[in-house]
């Protein structure tokens, strides 16, 4: 039988504020009524932590690791549950601003970076050109495409599905696209 440790239950963990100090006088020597509020004071003390330090759970870099984890589903971060726990932390850190860039370059690239920890090869068919003549031939490729390499040093087909995932939510939507993992060539060890 395996346990599961819940934010709820901290053995030992006072309450911040006792409910046997705001029981009227005549309770205060009443043995049943300070033993009920003392079993009482240990359900809420959690609570009263949460609270106390509510504005850490809203920060990716101090709150709990699972906290991080619904925080990350909460604000839209590309997360799948596998990425080490500073990759989580920066992926929900980041996930604001890179709603701002989705669909661009830019937020691609940079939304496969935050899960994989590489910079990925990007190649679009799309263009953009100046010409002062007029009728001039037009930037890029008539027919849309975007490519999306990435090199990894251990690649498996997990990685595959995850990059191809990454990729569907985070391009343009009208782009199709195709995903390439190839594993990283190694420098030889002195």
């Amino acid at each position: 039988m395996t346990s599961t440790a819940y934010r709820g239950s901290v053995d030992g963990l006072g309450s911040s504020l006792p409910i046997s100090t705001m029981l009227p006088a005549v309770f205060a020597d009443d043995d049943l009524a300070q033993r009920f509020v003392g079993g009482l004071d240990d359900v809420i003390a959690p609570i009263l932590n949460v609270l106390d330090c509510l504005d850490t759970y809203f920060d990716p870099a101090l709150t709990p690791v699972d906290f991080a984890q619904w925080l990350g589903s909460w604000v839209g971060a590309e997360t799948d549950g596998t990425e080490p726990e500073a990759r989580l932390r920066a992926a929900v850190a980041a996930a604001a601003r890179l709603h701002r860039v989705r669909g661009t370059r830019r937020g691609l690239s940079e939304a496969v970076r935050l899960a994989f920890g590489v910079d990925p090869d990007i190649t679009e068919s799309g263009a953009a050109d100046w010409n002062a003549r007029p009728l001039g031939r037009f930037p890029g490729t008539p027919r849309p495409h975007l490519h999306v390499a990435l090199r990894l040093p251990d690649p498996t087909p997990a990685d595959t599905h995850r990059l191809d995932t990454l990729v569907a939510a985070a391009r343009p939507a009208h782009m199709p696209y195709t995903v390439e993992v190839t594993a990283s060539e190694r420098t030889p060890e002195r």
